[in-house]
């Protein structure tokens, strides 16, 4: 499970320091693809694999869902980490996450999210305190 904020940077290269806590489970390859409110998922193979057929059995007929799976599949990049445990994050997926050198990454489960810097802090300050608030389920059965 992926878990906690770092803030690795991008070097010169467009290559990324993989977190320690993370490198183990991504060093046999990973995939990194768009994410929602313009940050980066990173999966590793086996769960990509898993939401990838996941996907396959959503009805095509649903326009929806024919666009998400477009705009996720074709930003998909497999990768291998090198032996420093950096990853090589494509110039259109480092556009468009706006990523600069700063970044930031939080493990959220089964997949890592990678967020320019000033993007990851203006989200969670917009979002925390409706988090901190939040009076109903939001997650059935959770809380």
């Amino acid at each position: 499970m992926f878990l906690g904020t770092h803030t690795p940077r991008l070097d010169d290269k467009g290559r990324l320091f993989l977190p320690a806590k993370f490198r183990e489970r991504l060093s046999t390859g990973l995939v990194v693809t768009r994410g929602q409110e313009r940050c980066l998922y990173v999966f590793p193979m086996d769960e990509f694999t898993k939401v990838t057929q996941q996907m396959q059995e959503a009805p095509t007929t649903n326009r929806a869902v024919r666009d998400y799976i477009r705009v996720f599949l074709s930003g998909a990049s497999d990768e291998i980490p090198d032996k420093q445990g950096r990853v090589t994050v494509p110039a259109h997926l480092r556009q468009y996450a706006g990523l600069t050198r700063e970044c930031t990454v939080i493990g959220t489960g089964s997949r890592v999210e990678v967020w320019d810097t000033d993007a990851w802090n203006a989200y969670l300050a917009s979002t925390e305190q409706a988090y901190s608030e939040q009076s109903e389920e939001v997650i059935p059965g959770l809380m």
